[in-house]
């Protein structure tokens, strides 16, 4: 059985949030947990939160065996981008685009 968990608008690029959504494809929850509490990126924590996330739903809200939980899928899409300004010389502005991701984690008790 698939169980997800997703985090909406966390303020990581979604290209930097990908990069440690690979370390843990494939792996069992309990190493996924290990692997993102020692990787020292700032977006490995907002993922560690989803990943508990997956299991606690799969674990209360289906009785699956946390043990045996593994993170079938993991991906982040773009969510909305914030647009600020930052002054310029001769009066000007640039654009300054912050941008925020939607993470997704699937796990799965079935290989």
């Amino acid at each position: 059985m698939d169980v997800k968990a997703t985090a909406k608008t966390v303020r990581h690029t979604p290209r930097k949030t990908r990069l440690v959504l690979d370390l843990i494809r494939g792996k069992s929850v309990d190493e996924a947990k290990a692997i993102l509490q020692f990787t020292p990126n700032h977006v490995a924590t907002d993922v560690l939160k989803v990943v508990k996330s997956a299991a606690a739903n799969a674990t209360n809200n289906f009785q699956l065996d946390e043990s045996s939980l593994y993170v079938k899928e993991c991906f982040a899409n773009e969510g909305i981008t914030l647009k600020r300004y930052m002054p310029r010389a001769k009066g000007s502005a640039s654009q300054i685009l912050k941008r925020t991701s939607h993470i997704t984690v699937v796990v799965s008790d079935e290989r």
